[in-house]
């Protein structure tokens, strides 16, 4: 069995500084109680890897969802994303120069970290030829010709800690997604070094059928039950 922990066992595990992806879209499928823990811990100086910068409000009139905890609090100092136009925060801090935000093509980024995972050297893609993308040298190796066509090299993307969140999760980590609350978490588990996969509920080995497994448990290092208080 997968070793369980609390939010708060499991945030104790990240140092200031460390490289973060946190699945989720728009705060769904985003690890809510890891980002809960996460925020109240004020570890500082944080990348963190996602799809966007979270919401200022949720759902269900929930103050900062998602991500949006964690640039709030100015815990961020990089973040490497797709899109933050629904947290003008995020638009504030960059302005003010306190965060760093690179931009990159939401396509782009997970192919990127689907790299990451597979230990491949890049992935080539044609979008972002000829335009601000191809700028970015930190992750964009240079254009390559095939074929007559051009195409960008874009770098893998890995990180320290994934914080992915599965509907359902087994006592051996092994991880299924109810519908698109799929979305980066399941690329995102085979990119970091350590994984920590955030469970709606917890169930037996056997309850999730293999076929539905969407995320093996030998991808996840930590299981925190999300459906229940931490002691």
């Amino acid at each position: 069995m997968k070793k369980q922990l609390s939010a708060q066992q499991a945030v104790d595990m990240i140092p200031d500084g460390a490289v973060i992806m946190c699945g989720g879209f728009l705060g769904c499928g985003t690890a809510h109680r890891l980002m809960d823990a996460l925020a109240a811990s004020q570890k500082k100086d944080l990348t963190i890897i996602c799809n966007d910068a979270g919401l200022l409000e949720g759902p269900n009139g929930e103050a900062y969802y998602g991500v949006a905890k964690l640039i709030h609090n100015h815990q961020v100092s990089r973040l490497v994303t797709t899109h933050i136009g629904l947290n003008p925060e995020a638009t504030e801090q960059m302005n003010a120069g306190t965060m760093r935000i690179d931009l990159l093509p939401q396509g782009s980024l997970a192919e990127m970290i689907r790299a990451g995972g597979a230990g491949l050297g890049g992935t080539l893609t044609k979008t972002g030829v000829g335009t601000l993308v191809e700028d970015a040298k930190d992750y964009v190796v240079g254009r390559q010709n095939i074929d007559g066509v051009d195409y960008l090299l874009m770098r893998p993307l890995s990180a320290d800690f994934a914080l992915i969140c599965g509907q359902q999760v087994d006592e051996e980590g092994n991880v299924w997604y109810a519908g698109t609350a799929r979305n980066f978490n399941q690329v995102m588990a085979t990119a970091a070094d350590i994984v920590i996969a955030e469970a709606e509920q917890l169930v037996s080995v056997g309850e999730i059928r293999p076929e539905d497994v969407q995320t093996y448990g030998i991808l996840v290092d930590y299981i925190v039950n999300g459906g229940q208080d931490d002691e």
